[in-house]
């Protein structure tokens, strides 16, 4: 589906809140980034003996304590210590970026309207740790060491926790942090893979825009660092090879093999323009334009190009910006050899070939699932606050077949607008389009 130009509300962002591997803040993160730093390291939260994946994205910096959700207040801490546990780490770093995007924003609870505020947010398929059942399966255990199903009902499931369901439902993200800011306004959850970050930005936006609410959440939350999720992408999808975790990642670069898999959140928060040019706000950037796509079937050869394709054209035409306007596209850029040539295609069949300046935040690190679009959307946010873009890193020898201006310099001028575009492998792709902050 291609959008189409909305109402004359406009929308801006107020408020960031980010945790990746390269740090929990957005001053600490936008640091690594300048540095070159990567975020790919030796897993360390996995038996990594026993599965096929070695390096990742981790977010080692996010322990999940009450800290890491940047609340100082007592009350609230006591709240979250609370809630913790009923939430795996995917669902408790999604709600710590919602909250640490609130604290950037200024936006506490004398400051918004309960009724007015709501929030929008996007997960992967939540994935339970077999550590969870380990108990119960082996009370299920016949002599020989064989699993006796039969058993289950009288020996297994009574040695599960009661609520073990809700720390893995995708809904969760959205439900605790409505709850533990008492946001009584519209609340989704979307689980669209890689693609949801974007589409939660603009379901919050029309929200917004058509008048229902003053204020929103947008988030997305993900991880491919999971002995299930880690394995399945091992069989299904590929994966970089090498023993060098810094240079794994390669977007568009000759040299590529496959995608990292990482884990992470971002959130940002959504308001009205003029209410928050009223409060003081800090504006980062004001939403202009966003489109999505599905062309579904992973047999048909062309269906990641194609959706893509609509989706940069649905964001140009919403925003009523040409093409010659967009300072740079935040690409998908995930490392495997098909996949960049689809994208690199469709960012060429709208811009023309070696145009537009494209950055790839993924060469840092790796695939966060459903957080990775948030995350690198955050980034490019920073690069326009900042003046400066950001290097694309291990791109060393470009690919004929990726028809696209890469940015391998700092000082390369962000311009003052851009689309962050992302896909899933289904071809289901979303694109938005910010701008620079206008007085």
């Amino acid at each position: 589906m291609i959008s189409t130009r909305g109402p004359n509300r406009r929308v801006v962002v107020t408020g960031l809140g980010v945790i990746s591997p390269l740090g929990n803040r957005p001053d600490a993160f936008w640091s690594s980034i300048m540095e070159g730093t990567s975020g790919v390291r030796r897993l360390r939260s996995l038996p990594t003996d026993g599965l096929p994946v070695v390096f990742g994205g981790e977010s080692i910096d996010f322990t999940g304590d009450a800290a890491d959700f940047g609340v100082t207040d007592k009350q609230a801490a006591r709240a979250i210590k609370k809630s913790l546990k009923v939430m795996c780490r995917e669902v408790m770093m999604g709600v710590a970026a919602a909250q640490l995007a609130l604290i950037d924003a200024d936006l506490s609870a004398e400051r918004r309207d309960p009724d007015r505020t709501g929030v929008v947010y996007a997960s992967d398929y939540i994935q339970t740790s077999p550590f969870d059942l380990v108990d119960a399966i082996r009370a299920c255990l016949g002599a020989d060491g064989v699993l006796q199903l039969k058993q289950w009902s009288a020996n297994g499931i009574g040695k599960i926790d009661p609520l073990w369901l809700l720390k893995y439902l995708p809904n969760m993200p959205a439900s605790h942090i409505a709850i533990l800011n008492d946001l009584r306004g519209p609340s989704n959850s979307l689980t669209v893979r890689e693609a949801g970050a974007n589409l939660a930005v603009a379901e919050a936006y029309w929200s917004i825009a058509r008048g229902n609410t003053d204020a929103m959440i947008a988030g997305a939350t993900g991880s491919r660092i999971h002995p299930l999720c880690s394995t399945r992408a091992a069989l299904r999808e590929p994966l970089a090879r090498g023993d060098d975790p810094a240079v794994l990642c390669r977007p568009f670069d000759r040299g590529r093999s496959g995608m990292v898999l990482g884990e992470g959140a971002g959130a940002l928060v959504l308001e009205e323009r003029e209410r928050a040019i009223r409060r003081g706000a800090v504006i980062w950037g004001e939403i202009t334009g966003y489109g999505s796509s599905a062309v579904l079937g992973l047999d048909h050869p062309d269906h990641g190009r194609r959706a893509m394709r609509n989706a940069l054209a649905g964001a140009l035409a919403s925003s009523e910006h040409a093409a010659s306007d967009i300072g740079h596209v935040h690409a998908h850029g995930l490392g495997t050899i098909e996949s960049d040539i689809a994208e690199a295609r469709a960012i060429a069949d709208l811009f023309g070939p070696n145009t537009v300046p494209v950055i790839a935040c993924k060469s840092y690190f790796g695939n966060l699932g459903a957080a990775g679009g948030m995350v690198e959307l955050i980034a490019s946010l920073l690069a326009m606050r900042n003046g400066r873009s950001i290097p694309v890193r291990n791109y060393r020898d470009p690919d004929p077949e990726c028809p696209v201006a890469v940015v391998i310099d700092a000082d390369t001028a962000p311009g003052d607008r851009f689309i962050n575009l992302s896909v899933s492998p289904q071809g289901q792709a979303s694109a938005i389009l910010i701008d620079r902050a206008s007085a």
